[in-house]
């Protein structure tokens, strides 16, 4: 169960096989919570959403479910094609364009494991920032109160939000530099970046092709293990790994950075001491290639950069570039100057590191804050380009290195501040070792979760 005591996906599937609810039931339940939320779904497909809660119902009552997920309710990033919809990618010069003619490959999965699909979920502009702001429709935010309202971390702003309120158990993202673990530190989920080419990328609208990765957002980790079966065809059970057969590493020295937070580190440091109580192994000594990573993107620039701007050019070359959010451009604009050379120099340096990291971890974990920071006020960014593009800068920064190298991530929620804002440990492996990090987490959470 997630904090807001809303029921994960195997809840309401446990409640679905008692008989104690019905998928159309709690469809029912939801519309009103939907519709009174602001800026977190760009799309809602109540028809379809009611035609296959219709149907998982009735499978159910004849017990035979498509999949132990049937009748539970997602929401897809505004990325993903879904058959009859618009796919804006958050950009008002795409609001126009002609409904998709089909699923994306994973909605068409999802849809055949019996997820009803619910809508689709709001996003920072073409997926290009990791704080989720967006001047075309909105920018999602967690009820407030009378506090200021924080950013709900991007790119996958809504779907980061819509799992948070309660609104689907499940909802789907895209990570290229940072865009699904974010807004799960930032928003107290898990959220998981997987290898690239473990999940289909058809009917995805994509950043940069080489960094893009399909990924869930969700209240709980069995419910990501669950789905992650579905989608990547994995039939056979996720194996248990024990505490007291996990090797983490960490770099002290990162903890230690300026650019983290008291917060942050107080709350990483208590689950790792929870870790070590439990009889994990976790050894404190340099990731050399981690923080080369980190140095190269500040100093070098972001190969993912490049192939954006590569991806979007004729759009920044065009009348239509001044319809844009001027931040997205002007990011997207930063790779312009990029030659052959320096290119081809940021490509070979990507794959020096990603082997180096393989060398260097082995069959070790390696364990980092998600963000340095809690989630910081919304409107301060919204006013201020200097201040959101530092921001922005350090926000990615922990999670830029792991995307450039390939490497399987997930994000959980490791402690709140005073103010209920909460921080994420990140946990990733080297590239394709999904199922070893996936095991752990499932360990990790549930020690976390009865600490």
């Amino acid at each position: 169960m997630h904090d807001n005591a809303t029921p994960d996906a195997q809840c309401l599937a446990d409640a679905f096989r008692r008989g104690s609810l019905t998928p159309s039931a709690w469809l029912q339940q939801l519309w009103p919570r939907i519709h009174a939320t602001r800026h977190v779904f760009t799309h809602l497909t109540p028809t379809r959403a009611e035609q296959e809660a219709a149907a998982a119902t009735q499978r159910w009552r004849e017990g035979r479910p498509m999949s132990p997920f049937d009748g539970v309710p997602m929401a897809w990033k505004d990325l993903f094609d879904v058959a009859g919809t618009v796919t804006t990618a958050g950009a008002e010069v795409h609001r126009q364009a002609a409904p998709a003619p089909r699923d994306a490959t994973l909605v068409a999965q999802a849809a055949r494991a019996g997820l009803v699909c619910v809508g689709k979920t709001n996003l920072s502009e073409l997926a290009y920032s990791g704080l989720g702001l967006n001047p075309h429709f909105g920018t999602p935010t967690l009820p407030c109160g009378n506090r200021p309202a924080r950013v709900p971390g991007g790119s996958s702003s809504g779907s980061a939000i819509a799992v948070a309120q309660g609104l689907v158990p499940i909802a789907m993202g895209t990570d290229t530099a940072g865009s699904i673990r974010v807004p799960a530190a930032f928003n107290g989920l898990v959220g998981f970046r997987p290898s690239q080419g473990r999940y289909a990328g058809a009917g995805v609208f994509p950043l940069a092709h080489s960094f893009d990765c399909p990924g869930p957002l969700a209240s709980s980790v069995a419910d990501v293990v669950t789905l992650d079966a579905l989608l990547s065809g994995r039939r056979r059970a996720l194996p248990t790994t024990p505490l007291t057969q996990l090797h983490l590493v960490v770099d002290q020295s990162l903890l230690d950075d300026l650019a983290v937070s008291t917060v942050v580190r107080d709350h990483l440091e208590r689950a790792l001491s929870q870790l070590t109580a439990a009889g994990a192994k976790l050894e404190r000594r340099p990731t050399t290639t981690f923080k080369r990573a980190v140095e190269h993107i500040t100093e070098a620039g972001w190969l993912g950069g490049v192939e954006a701007f590569a991806l979007h050019r004729t759009l920044l070359d065009s009348v239509n570039a001044k319809r844009l959010d001027p931040r997205i451009r002007q990011r997207l604009e930063g790779a312009r100057e990029f030659d052959a050379e320096r290119i081809e120099s940021l490509q070979r340096q990507r794959q020096r590191l990603t082997d180096a990291l393989c060398d260097e971890l082995g069959g070790v974990l390696l364990v980092t804050p998600t963000v340095g920071h809690v989630a910081p006020p919304l409107a301060p960014l919204e006013c201020d380009d200097n201040l959101f593009f530092a921001t922005n800068a350090a926000t990615l920064r922990l999670t830029m290195p792991g995307s450039l190298m390939g490497m399987p991530g997930i994000s959980l929620p490791c402690g709140r501040d005073a103010q209920g804002l909460a921080s994420g440990l990140l946990l990733s492996g080297p590239s394709g070792s999904d199922e070893r990090v996936l095991s752990a987490a499932t360990s990790i959470a549930k020690l976390l979760c009865t600490t």
